[in-house]
């Protein structure tokens, strides 16, 4: 072996289940596709699922293209609950509740085409999306609340913030919200 070498630990278990502890919360669940002799079928919600318990009001689609960010953005009051549909999805979580037993934790998960997933982001978790597939990615959200046009409950950072301690890797051809990008300095 080469010197400074690191063996990897164990990252699954034998189920392929994921063995990071997850942020107080946030609730994982792997879907598995169902093949058919007409094509596939993939569940995407089953109440089971959703720790929150709560009921769903609305659903959003979101289309990130490739190279995409969608960072840093939380909620006061809404639950978010997203499945990607198409495409591969990095999702990266930061607890940024005060007094949580994962107060200040970076999750990192991948979802999309071959490992469907339904996630459940509480209230005061930050949440990041990139698109780290060649096409573009599709993401079914199903928040908690329905969207509140005068007064959204939706607070953001730039995907860069200090705030979070978190790096993307933005090359040259990552796209980017107008507001995920830090003012610049007169």
């Amino acid at each position: 072996m080469l010197t400074g070498a690191r063996k990897d630990g164990p990252q699954v278990n034998e189920e392929w289940q994921t063995l990071a502890e997850p942020i107080a919360g946030v609730a994982v669940h792997e879907v598995r596709h169902v093949p058919r002799d007409h094509g596939v079928i993939t569940e995407i919600f089953r109440p089971e699922w959703d720790t929150s318990g709560l009921p769903i009001v609305h659903i959003y689609q979101s289309r990130l293209y490739p190279a995409a960010i969608g960072a840093w953005s939380c909620h006061a009051r809404t639950v978010d609950r997203l499945f990607v549909t198409q495409g591969h999805l990095k999702i990266v979580l930061y607890d940024g509740r005060d007094g949580s037993s994962t107060a200040g934790r970076v999750m990192e998960l991948h979802a999309g085409d071959a490992r469907p997933a339904f996630v459940v982001i509480p209230v005061g978790v930050w949440h990041g999306l990139q698109n780290v597939g060649a096409s573009d990615a599709l993401v079914l959200n199903c928040p908690t609340n329905a969207y509140a046009y005068g007064d959204p409950d939706h607070y953001r950072l730039p995907y860069d913030s200090p705030e979070i301690p978190y790096v993307w890797h933005a090359g040259s051809s990552a796209r980017l919200r107008a507001d995920a990008r830090r003012p610049t300095q007169p």
